[in-house]
């Protein structure tokens, strides 16, 4: 073999350990929250660690129909910030931009500017996001 092949070699190795160098499954902790809003209700059904979270996200709307899908994202600090990746009504797919503050073992959800960055829907950095008037409060769901 001569020096280029190896050296190829070498980086392919290299690409695939670190591409494999994800969360384990097993450090993540299974939650499920539940919020009321009116006639609305929604349930999250997370798994979460100290940075990432991921899990499935269900809002049914009172004799509209329901948004289902997966949402995934980062932890910091007290703050949850990912996307919400749905099916609304049985329609098309929609991903939208989702912010949850933890505070007395609930979870807000927070409302904003949402733009498009890189054909990706987000807050707007720089607008503030707001969590006093959240549509939903979740709260734990205890085993």
């Amino acid at each position: 073999m001569n020096i280029k092949t190896l050296f190829f070699l070498f980086l392919v190795l290299t690409l695939a350990f670190s591409c494999n160098s994800k969360d384990e499954k097993s450090q993540y902790k299974q939650i499920t929250y539940y919020a009321v809003n009116g006639k609305d209700t929604a349930i999250l059904a997370i798994n979460i660690n100290d940075k990432r979270f991921y899990g499935r996200y269900e809002i049914v709307y009172h004799k509209i129909g329901k948004d289902s899908g997966d949402v995934r994202g980062d932890i910091k600090g007290d703050t949850l910030r990912g996307d919400f990746h749905y099916i609304s009504n049985g329609g098309s797919w929609k991903r939208i931009p989702l912010a949850l503050l933890k505070k007395e073992n609930k979870l807000f959800l927070g409302s904003g500017v949402i733009g498009i960055y890189f054909n990706l829907p987000c807050f707007m950095p720089g607008t503030p996001i707001e969590y006093n008037n959240s549509k939903f409060v979740f709260e734990e769901v205890k085993k």
